[in-house]
């Protein structure tokens, strides 16, 4: 659970958890163990939208759940504020309703009690069936009437939650936001004597920060605006967090929810899966196409669902029960492809990770669980290790690199073995290719035969595909027609796509016709910019003196590949031609390469980028600074005169043309052989 301190008012992200009929919200006074701040005065010349009188969060840790207190009293100084008065609670029916102590509006000394006029209308909110997810959460909403500028509003509610795949543990975060309206802001922890739990809190909240038997607080009056370092790394962002977990280590967090993946992956004597799993193992041999097949039936015959409902959150659901509603979130599916695996003798365990990226210093957290987003299968086959994922499309099969930008995991194993790293190494393939074919041997004054090849791998390419493959070539083909004729085509003659699965490649060639804009020389000289084949000088590494400076730099890490032929007019001769210089070379842990070569009637160019150190510390960004104005940042360009006798293209580099060779391969000349660098 992430609850968070917003500008004009508190945004809370309570766990999920079991769905029942407790769906209205109730009346009650504030629970005795809140601590309700003292009001601050109102200044005499308040700035900005809202100014806020007192914001108090306070969570109670109990043996049964979570019970989130929310209470703030606010100041509307202008119009944009009014929003204020659109009340929404959100809920798990399963851990009981909500509780909203009042809704008051001060105004020229009197009260205004809100709920004597108005109440709460409670929805099922159901706002990403579109993505396919389900969590059986509640909505309520009120909508004070007459809200006007210069009124103090005063809400106080609290709210319950519970996992009970967490039994009787508490995990999860509070943390005040980086910009926040001036006033005095509270948030606090609250637990019952025997349910203490593992604190870890940022330097920058110590000061601010009360300790009690049963309790920690923390107080703001007027908090200052952060900043993270320019360029630091993910990890950096935490500021003004306060961790809590009743867990003592990864391990123990392991430990804890194993027990559920094997309860969900063990199969009933009868259970129709137990054929399913015959089947595969009497139409393949060996144990790697045992498991490929196991994951295409569980990708292809399990469509995705997350689903949130009946403990659903947390706690996988069974084997059997995914594999007979036919559908599933990645716990779900995790512990179907767990179940045919075992029947089928390999070796698996089920694997929480960040797919999103989130997990940079993870290793520096407390265990709580919702630092992961997301579930799938690594299995041991004859000794490699090998990544499975039940929820994405059938095209993605078993790899040993995982495809997420992961840098730790926690197997969730009975022995608990904490946290491991993944270890980095740059990426041999690129991320993104572009290759373009310029065919201008009919003349720089005549339309020139163009092949333009897009080729997109991991996450976004398996996106790609999903659009793809729900479109039929038909749909396709007029689709790119009518984005891309009036641009650089003149027409459009074929419109392909495919997909590769050795190398996980989204695949789209177009081929047609265009004009290519030859620039205008001197006498009938002409040039002409490559597309792809330029890069802007990087940004000086540095940052303002209230920053920390010995913070390392980043770059996400990324590898992009552009190639480009031109075949030239047959009137020319190569002598005649000439083209920027190439490049390799190095800087804030980027490489950057440019080659070319002049063969066979063409111009062949290939320009690459790619992270080669995602981290850097002070001292070689320092260095790397006073080499940026020696950095070759010249576009790619071409040049032909007709006088020439000397003409230079690159400097004894073989590159191939985009038709010498299949550039969706799995080796593709983009960056020199290491042993040339």
């Amino acid at each position: 659970m992430r609850i968070t301190y917003g500008v004009l008012g508190l945004l809370v992200a309570a766990t999920p958890v079991v769905a029942q009929d407790k769906q209205k919200v109730r009346q009650g006074p504030v629970p005795a163990w809140v601590e309700v701040s003292a009001m601050r005065p109102v200044p005499e010349s308040p700035s900005g939208p809202v100014f806020v009188r007192r914001q108090d969060l306070e969570t109670r840790l109990t043996d049964h759940g979570q019970e989130q207190y929310i209470g703030y009293r606010i100041k509307v100084l202008q119009s944009s504020a009014l929003e204020l008065g659109n009340i929404a609670l959100t809920w798990n029916p399963a851990a009981g309703a909500p509780i909203v102590h009042s809704i008051q509006v001060f105004r020229d000394g009197q009260t205004i009690d809100v709920l004597k006029t108005a109440g709460f209308e409670v929805l099922r909110r159901e706002d990403q069936l579109e993505a396919a997810h389900l969590d059986g959460m509640l909505t309520a909403v009120l909508r004070v009437p007459d809200l006007r500028v210069g009124d103090e509003i005063d809400v106080g509610m609290t709210i319950a939650s519970r996992d009970p795949t967490m039994g009787s543990n508490n995990a999860g975060l509070l943390a005040l936001a980086s910009t926040l309206a001036p006033g005095r802001y509270h948030f606090g922890l609250r637990w019952d004597m025997a349910r203490a739990p593992h604190l870890n809190v940022t330097p920058d909240l110590t000061a601010a920060m009360t300790k009690g038997a049963q309790s920690v607080d923390f107080r703001f009056d007027d908090p200052p605006f952060l900043t993270t370092p320019k360029n630091a790394p993910p990890r950096y962002m935490w500021q003004r967090a306060v961790q809590f977990s009743d867990f003592a280590d990864w391990a123990d967090l392991a430990r804890h929810f194993a027990p559920f993946y094997a309860k969900a992956a063990t199969l009933s004597a009868g259970s129709t899966l137990k054929s399913e799993a015959a089947r595969i193992a009497a139409a393949h041999a060996t144990p790697m196409a045992r498991a490929a097949a196991a994951l295409k039936l569980v990708q292809q015959n399990v469509r995705y669902i997350y689903v949130g409902l009946n403990g659903g959150n947390l706690t996988p659901a069974s084997a059997e029960e995914t594999w007979q509603r036919r559908y599933g979130d990645c716990k779900g599916k995790t512990a179907l492809l767990l179940a045919l695996l075992a029947e089928l003798g390999v070796a698996a365990e089920p694997v929480l990770i960040n797919a999103q990226g989130g997990d940079d210093g993870i290793d520096q957290r407390l265990p709580i669980p919702q630092l992961f987003d997301h579930v799938l299968v690594r299995a041991t086959i004859d000794g490699t290790q090998y990544w499975l994922d039940g929820t994405l499309p059938a095209v993605a099969g078993m790899n040993t690199q995982l495809i997420y930008p992961v840098r730790w995991v926690l197997p969730i194993a009975a022995q608990g073995r904490g946290i491991e790293r993944i270890a980095w190494k740059p990426a041999s393939l690129p991320d993104e290719m572009s290759l373009f074919e310029f065919d201008a041997r009919a003349g720089f004054d005549q339309p020139a035969r163009i092949v333009s090849t897009q080729i997109v791998r991991g996450v976004k390419g398996l996106q790609q595909q999903m659009q793809f493959a729900a479109a039929t070539p038909q749909q396709l083909d007029q689709a790119i027609r009518q984005n891309a004729i009036g641009d650089t085509w003149q027409t459009i003659e074929d419109v392909s796509w495919r997909f590769d699965e050795k190398t996980g490649a989204s695949i789209l060639t177009i081929k047609g016709t265009g004009t290519i804009d030859w620039d205008q020389e001197d006498g009938s000289g002409r040039s002409l910019a490559l597309p792809g084949g330029g890069v802007s000088p990087p940004e000086r590494r540095v940052r303002s003196a209230d920053q920390a400076q010995d913070a390392p730099y980043y770059s996400s890490p990324d590898y992009s590949c552009h190639v480009t032929t031109v075949r030239l007019p047959t009137a020319t001769k190569p002598p005649q031609w000439s083209a920027k210089p190439g490049y390799d070379n190095s800087l804030f842990g980027r490489r950057y390469y440019r080659a070319w070569e002049l063969r066979d009637g063409a111009i062949r160019m290939v320009r690459s980028s790619r992270i080669e150190q995602p981290e850097i510390d002070a001292e070689w960004a320092k260095r790397d600074n006073a080499r940026i104005a020696a950095f070759d940042n010249s576009m790619a360009w071409i040049t032909y005169t007709p006088t020439g006798r000397d003409g230079v293209v690159g400097h004894g580099e073989r590159v191939p043309a985009t038709y010498d060779m299949d550039w969706s391969g799995s080796e593709v000349p983009c960056m020199p052989a290491p042993s040339s660098k």
